[in-house]
């Protein structure tokens, strides 16, 4: 893994069963750009993990605003790979009827949900 990510990201293996799910944790923004988004799942997938646990903290407030494309983009790029991801955070504090409806979307699916708590994400991702 790139030293650079590893020095600012610590990450919590949870396991059930032949499933082994990264939780990522730190206190800066890993994904700015879909370049980021990409790297950080690559890495976790090469290190064995099924799935993915990350906090709306970590991710650029852009990723949030659809105009930007950034969400889509790198949400398209789990969703390739299949790589199960949760982004646990407080998300209603995003304007707009269209994030709302993205979250809403994204969560009657498998590959990518938005959820508010770790045991939420654990529940979703063992189930």
């Amino acid at each position: 893994m790139n030293e650079y990510i590893n020095d600012i990201m610590n990450i919590v293996t949870h396991e059930q069963g032949e499933t082994k799910v990264a939780e990522v944790i730190s206190d800066q923004i890993l994904i700015g750009n879909v370049e980021d988004g990409l790297q950080l799942m690559g890495d976790l997938y090469y290190q064995g993990y099924d799935k993915i646990i990350l906090y709306e903290t970590n991710i650029t407030p852009d990723f949030f605003d659809l105009k930007t494309r950034l969400a889509g983009e790198i949400l398209q790029k789990f969703s390739n790979y299949r790589l199960q991801l949760v982004i646990i955070g407080e998300f209603s504090k995003y304007p707009g009827k269209s994030i709302r409806d993205f979250i809403y979307e994204s969560n009657k699916g498998k590959i990518v949900n938005f959820l508010p708590t770790i045991a939420a994400a654990r529940d979703k991702l063992f189930h």
